[in-house]
């Protein structure tokens, strides 16, 4: 059984109007890489995981979870009621 791991990277790279491609050359990946982390289809190394965080310039916390994060305008307690 695999584990799930929960990202961001889709949200953070629109809030910065950066492109998959533009992402993927700066991490040294192929965009189609971005794409498969992004929809979870792809769990990232730890060596990948901590470039994104550097990239992004958050802590890897923010970028990836194990658990889902909650939907904007949701607080937790809300969000894992509704799970």
């Amino acid at each position: 059984m695999s584990e799930v791991i929960y990202n961001r990277i889709a949200m953070l790279r629109a809030e910065r109007g950066i492109s998959r491609r533009q992402l993927a050359e700066a991490l040294g990946v192929h965009y189609q890489t971005v794409g498969y982390l992004e929809r979870g289809e792809f769990s990232p190394s730890l060596h990948l995981a901590l470039r994104l965080s550097r990239y992004f310039e958050v802590p890897v916390e923010v970028l990836f979870s194990i658990e889902p994060f909650p939907r904007i305008g949701h607080s937790t307690s809300e969000a894992q009621r509704s799970a």
